[in-house]
């Protein structure tokens, strides 16, 4: 299978960067992940079967930024299908206070995700961790082949490079960012089992991208100067991740927030305004979206925000995207095309705020792989 893959730009879009031709890629990096781990799935799954057997066996998925992100979004779903200890913590919290998240005597499977895989936190985790942990082992995710932790080897390290399309090029991770999230996903679940999972989620994400492009030009159009990311469950992380996407690609102009359903209504609430657009992941759980809808349905009784946008697998009354062929899916396949709108829409901000999406940061102070950060030693 080649890395190379053929995105096509709508016609009528006269932007050809490379963040809306990574936004547009996703249905075919997420299948061209799913054919690699098919054929590497032997020499993953001789790593991890010893380690799963292990019923005391803790597993971490850690990252920095968007790479964090992604074990936040599948950590509770795995830690319940997999019925043991799965824990989502940022290289950025295990680097500044390891002993607050590393135990010695608990062996630890540590999933490491990175675009790059040279972000100074990313490899100075894993070395905290071979340090502190008296049984540590490393499972590398990244996109990039050339990255410090690509490189790395042993007995207690396997490394999954994905295929080189799913290494963003702009500045803000949109593939880099699914491509991951289902890999790992995939690793866990079964990978033998997931292939016409896959070709499900590609579609619905496919099908996302041509519901989403024009719908978000034209609400980015409206120009609202706060934007709020609500998701509950599963989704909270994806708010994150959102939220995070379009004050990168806006260079920090829009006011970005996150929480969850029940959680705004608990002070964050008073971020509104009737220049404010608030968007709520809605979760396919009976329960859980009972409260996406609840507030939802609070937010338009108000009357106070400029709009409030439903992304929902299911219908759904009022302004909203919904991805249909979903309807029944469990929540975790939807992590996957209710983040498209999110991505479109920063694109399109960043667009009409006269940016250059792939570089938006035109001081320099932000960079694509993070530069400058000193790490300290232990007991320093």
């Amino acid at each position: 299978m080649s890395d190379t893959l053929s995105v096509s730009v709508p016609k009528d879009r006269s932007d050809e960067s490379w963040t809306r031709r990574e936004i547009l890629q996703q249905p075919e990096t997420l299948r061209a992940t799913q054919a690699l781990l098919r054929m590497q799935q032997r020499a993953i799954d001789a790593f991890l079967t010893p380690l799963l057997a292990r019923d005391d066996l803790r597993i971490i998925l850690t990252g920095a930024g968007t790479s964090a992100f992604i074990g936040e979004s599948l950590a509770p779903w795995l830690s319940v299908t997999m019925d043991r200890r799965v824990e989502a913590i940022p290289t950025t919290d295990i680097v500044s206070a390891p002993h607050l998240h590393l135990r010695a005597d608990v062996p630890t499977l540590v999933v490491s995700c990175g675009r790059s895989g040279s972000s100074p936190e990313s490899v100075a985790a894993v070395e905290l961790v071979d340090a502190l942990v008296g049984s540590a082992h490393h499972l590398v995710v990244t996109c990039n082949a050339e990255g410090e932790l690509a490189r790395r080897t042993g007995a207690n390290t396997h490394v999954v490079v994905l295929p080189e399309a799913t290494h963003d090029r702009a500045y803000a991770m949109t593939s880099s960012f699914t491509a991951m999230m289902f890999a790992v996903l995939s690793i866990f679940t079964g990978i033998d089992t997931m292939d016409e999972r896959a070709e499900v989620i590609a579609n619905a994400v496919a099908e996302t991208v041509a519901t989403a492009d024009q719908q978000m030009g034209a609400l980015a159009g409206r120009d609202f100067d706060r934007v709020v990311y609500l998701g509950s469950g599963l989704f909270k992380g994806l708010a994150r991740e959102a939220a995070l996407k379009l004050l990168e690609l806006t260079d920090g102009a829009l006011v970005t927030a996150f929480d969850t359903a029940l959680g705004f209504r608990h002070g964050p609430k008073t971020i509104i305004t009737d220049r404010t657009l608030v968007v709520v992941f809605v979760s396919n759980d009976s329960l859980t979206r009972g409260y996406d809808l609840d507030i939802i349905e609070e937010l338009r009784g108000d009357g106070q925000s400029g709009a409030v946008l439903a992304i929902s697998a299911q219908p759904i009354d009022g302004e909203a995207l919904q991805v249909a062929s979903l309807a029944r899916a469990a929540d975790v396949d939807l992590l996957f095309p209710y983040i498209v709108p999110a991505q479109l829409f920063g694109l399109e901000a960043s667009l009409r705020l006269g940016l250059a999406p792939d570089l938006p940061n035109a001081s320099g102070t932000v960079s694509r792989v993070v530069q400058g950060v000193r790490i300290h030693a232990i007991g320093a």
